[in-house]
């Protein structure tokens, strides 16, 4: 398969069709992110080079990934909390004028149906590349590890520590951008924070919440906090940051 890498505002990216393709990697509650609201109009706005997809012979798109620039020092405390701060960085920082000299890898994913081909793989070195060609010195990642939803009460911490014998990660997110050079800096604890009504939280779930309490969720990287008197779920997901470059 010979692909090629588009910017995804060059072509009807946001047909409905392309989106649902898509979205079928991530759970529905991913979206539940009020912060991230606020600020996804504006990334999208400010950083359309870094929002790419792969494309075949016939222009079809296969994969896309997405990332934004930030100001980072290249020391772990000075890393942004995770994704949704990421956001917040890169956006306050565009508007304030500030020369961004790190690209954030937001995001990549391959369609569903072609899973195990490489393609992840391809996007991140699409990302880094568009990192070089705009002058970015350094491409960090809080990377999304798949197999947590496996242990939801590990601690990110421990989690990120289990290996196979090969010396590579035990999660296989992990382990495609170690096999592209990256490495592990440090756990993002609260990458993101997802809030809803009990009714919502049994949309997205699929599961009754008959008192309140933590729950172990499909999908859910760490336990979904419900508060029945308050009538609101709180689950804060962790991520990994990895650095590339």
């Amino acid at each position: 398969m010979i692909l090629k890498a588009v910017r995804a505002d060059a072509r009807s990216w946001h047909d409905d069709h392309l989106r649902e393709l898509f979205s079928e990697g991530f759970p529905q509650f991913i979206t539940a992110d009020h912060l991230v609201k606020q600020y996804i109009g504006r990334v999208r706005e400010f950083f359309p080079a870094f929002d790419l997809m792969l494309v075949d012979e016939s222009d079809v798109p296969v994969a896309c990934g997405w990332g934004v620039p930030v100001r980072w020092d290249g020391s772990p405390q000075d890393l942004p909390g995770g994704y949704s701060q990421s956001l917040v960085r890169a956006v306050e920082g565009h508007e304030a004028g500030e020369e961004p000299d790190t690209l954030v890898i937001c995001g990549a994913i391959v369609t569903p149906s072609l899973t195990g081909r490489g393609l992840a793989g391809q996007v991140l070195t699409a990302l880094r590349t568009a990192a070089g060609e705009a002058g970015l010195t350094r491409v960090i990642a809080p990377v999304r590890p798949t197999l947590k939803a496996r242990y939801p009460l590990t601690p990110i911490g421990t989690f990120v520590t289990w290996s196979r014998e090969d010396g590579l990660a035990l999660d296989p997110w992990i382990r495609t951008h170690q096999r592209l050079g990256a490495v592990v800096l440090q756990p993002a604890e609260v990458s993101q924070t997802m809030t809803g009504t009990v009714a919502d939280w049994e949309d997205w779930t699929g599961m009754a919440f008959p008192a309140s309490g933590a729950y172990v969720i499909p999908d859910g990287l760490a336990p979904l906090h419900i508060d029945r008197s308050a009538d609101q779920g709180l689950y804060q997901e962790p991520n990994v940051w990895m650095r590339h470059v």
